[in-house]
């Protein structure tokens, strides 16, 4: 039985997408979905309930803690199957793709850990936000780590690496830095429908989380260990190859000077429980 644990704190308006997407082609009996609605003050839970369909494999828990580290932590306890996968509510991965995961984990030679390619759901954004991923995406640390992709799987022994990690703020990045090149897989044929903000302000704000999470990371973590920070040459690298994108590289590099900039206060105040939440990308069709 393949585990799937979804953390889902006030998802009420896209949790039902999701749900539906995992279900629709799913043998009986073939995914145990725990949904973790943690600090709700919508109805995620009650929507979860209804997607489910009376499913007994797909269990809705509930918590008052608003932490998608609580969530994953209660999540992970309440599944029984191997291999596992951990889905952001806000994303949209459909039964063959978690079918793929799962089975990319099974077997001799098989990588600890797994996840799908990333596919960017722009239309409609404006020219700021599409900008930014243009350059965001062909970074070597993003097209290669297992981060901000929506789904990471993992099997059973890459369940007990990432279950000793510390709990942080920046989980994937985290659970992706723990593997090394050689104990992690992106499918190239698997997807997973990533859902960006609608809006400038909403990216500034996911990105200053981003970076306080890094820099939460980076105290943990101590001086040497693996970081996945865009380095200089990167983004020159992106520019030298694809020169019409040196507009979209500025843009970028203003990104990462201000979220950092946000980020200080947080990191000053040891502040990494406030999550800057972006709801556009919850709205609209």
């Amino acid at each position: 039985m393949i585990s799937v644990v979804i953390p889902a704190h006030n998802e009420a308006r896209v949790i039902g997408r999701l749900l539906d997407a995992l279900l629709r082609d799913a043998r009986h009996g073939e995914f145990d979905v725990v949904v973790v609605a943690n600090g709700c003050t919508d109805d995620t839970a009650d929507v979860a309930e209804r997607h489910a369909g009376g499913d007994p494999h797909v269990r809705v828990l509930t918590t008052p803690v608003a932490s998608k580290r609580e969530a994953l932590r209660l999540g992970d306890a309440a599944a029984r199957g191997f291999p596992r996968l951990y889905v952001d509510a806000d994303v949209t991965l459909d039964t063959a793709a978690a079918r793929a995961l799962a089975a990319r984990l099974t077997g001799p030679g098989a990588p600890l850990a797994a996840a799908p390619e990333r596919r960017l759901a722009l239309a409609g954004r404006p020219w700021t936000v599409r900008a930014y991923y243009e350059v965001w995406s062909r970074l070597p640390q993003v097209r290669n780590g297992l981060f901000a992709r929506g789904a990471i799987g993992v099997n059973r022994e890459g369940n007990d690496r990432i279950r000793a990690l510390p709990l942080v703020m920046a989980d994937d990045l985290a659970a992706s830095l723990a593997f090394r090149d050689a104990e992690r897989a992106i499918l190239s044929d698997v997807w997973a429908v990533i859902h960006p903000p609608r809006t400038f302000a909403d990216l500034l704000r996911r990105r200053i989380r981003a970076a306080t999470g890094v820099g939460e990371l980076e105290r943990v973590a101590g001086a040497g260990a693996p970081s996945a920070r865009t380095a200089p040459r990167d983004l020159v690298a992106v520019a030298a190859r694809e020169p019409r994108l040196l507009p979209a590289v500025a843009l970028f590099v203003a990104v990462a000077v201000l979220a950092r900039f946000g980020a200080r206060a947080p990191l000053r105040a040891g502040d990494f429980d406030t999550w800057l939440r972006d709801e556009s990308s919850r709205t609209g069709p």
